[in-house]
């Protein structure tokens, strides 16, 4: 995952608004999301690589995502997979904080990452990007995010974009999953000094500062919109695109949570 734009206990109607990209190398086998059949109450995409998931959300409300953190200088291969973390919180009985504390110990087991880790009430936050002594769980106050391969809300074209729109989407409509999903849409290519500003700005910086990235062999797999009311409905979307960004198909969803 490398795109995530959500609202988070901001708007009278709604816990968490998101819409967000993954972006991967299209030959990397992966399940589109469904509830898994051995754990009937979770609802996520499946890396067939690895066996765990980007992001996913259960009946009872436990939701996760996570992307990878850029970082040129850490180039040998981690011992285990980052798709295990969302897995592990989201089959697991823990609440967010517990979790996030326990991971503490081991997060330089696994490549860069940032992992959000919510209950339907609180939401979580935790990079490894970190030393260790500053790898801390942060509880995130109401507001409105955007995460990409760096730390959260650092000001990349593409969250700052996504940003605006969904706070302009939330002031102005219902949601839906056709806007929501416009949020993080965008296949323009950042300002080649507006990356530089953010410590960007070779070529293949410039050809993934799409927010929607179609480049060959790589680029947005799948775009998920997601939301859950005060009611306690949860609405998902997956949507798949090929190699030339063509939509390949969806994957809707719609439950209410067992908690109401």
């Amino acid at each position: 995952m490398c795109l995530l734009i959500f609202a988070h206990q901001v708007d009278p109607r709604y816990r968490l608004v998101l819409a967000a990209n993954r972006d991967e190398f299209h030959a990397r086998p992966t399940a589109p999301s469904t509830f898994w059949p051995e754990h009937p109450d979770l609802l996520a995409g499946r890396d067939l690589e690895q066996g765990g998931t980007w992001m996913g959300i259960t009946r009872a409300g436990r939701f996760a995502a996570i992307t990878n953190y850029r970082d040129p200088a850490r180039t040998s291969p981690a011992p285990r997979s980052r798709g295990e973390l969302p897995l592990d919180y989201l089959t697991g009985d823990l609440d967010p904080q517990s979790y996030l504390l326990g991971l503490r110990e081991r997060t330089q087991e696994y490549a860069g990452f940032n992992l959000l880790v919510g209950d339907g009430d609180s939401l979580w936050y935790l990079t490894n990007s970190l030393a260790h002594q500053a790898c801390v769980p942060q509880c995130l106050e109401p507001g409105l995010y955007g995460l990409s391969n760096a730390r959260l809300d650092t000001p990349w074209p593409k969250v700052v974009l996504g940003k605006r729109r969904l706070r302009a989407l939330l002031e102005n409509n219902e949601i839906d999953h056709e806007d929501l999903a416009r949020v993080v849409g965008d296949r323009q290519l950042a300002d080649l000094e507006d990356l530089r500003r953010q410590g960007l700005g070779n070529d293949m910086d410039q050809v993934l500062s799409a927010q929607f990235i179609t480049a060959g062999s790589y680029g947005t797999r799948s775009s998920t919109t997601l939301w859950s009311d005060r009611q306690g409905v949860v609405r998902w979307r997956e949507s798949s695109f090929d190699e030339s960004g063509k939509l390949a198909g969806h994957c809707e969803e719609s439950f209410r949570l067992s908690e109401h």
